[in-house]
């Protein structure tokens, strides 16, 4: 192993570990389920990744997917743990703000 790969390697060591630790402390303050186990779903991958790019011969788009893969999960699991509870309004985007003419049919109705 040369100095590269040794400050790679490190990097990835020191990368993970910040990536489980802000994962787990995002997913505690968010009241995402199991913080922990988010923490090292989105962790694992990213280790597997920096491994994959250091000692096996995988093409770099498979290492940068697979690195990814973790955080991917956990950003999606976030967005359903955020979501509101409110039924969805046919014909309206999610947390888009009251048109003019939105408003004059809720004045109608009134």
């Amino acid at each position: 192993m040369d100095a590269a790969e040794v400050v790679i390697a490190l990097g990835g060591v020191v990368g993970t570990l910040a990536l489980f630790a802000y994962v787990s402390r995002d997913a505690a303050r968010n009241e995402v389920s199991r913080p922990r186990l988010w923490g090292v779903i989105a962790a694992a991958p990213f280790a597997v990744g920096v491994w994959l790019y250091l000692f096996a011969p995988a093409p770099m788009p498979g290492v940068i997917m697979t690195a990814n893969t973790g955080i991917v999960l956990y950003t999606f699991e976030r967005g359903i743990a955020n979501e509101d509870d409110e039924p969805a309004e046919p014909g309206q985007l999610p947390h888009a703000p009251a048109t003019s003419s939105e408003e004059s049919v809720d004045s109608q109705t009134k």
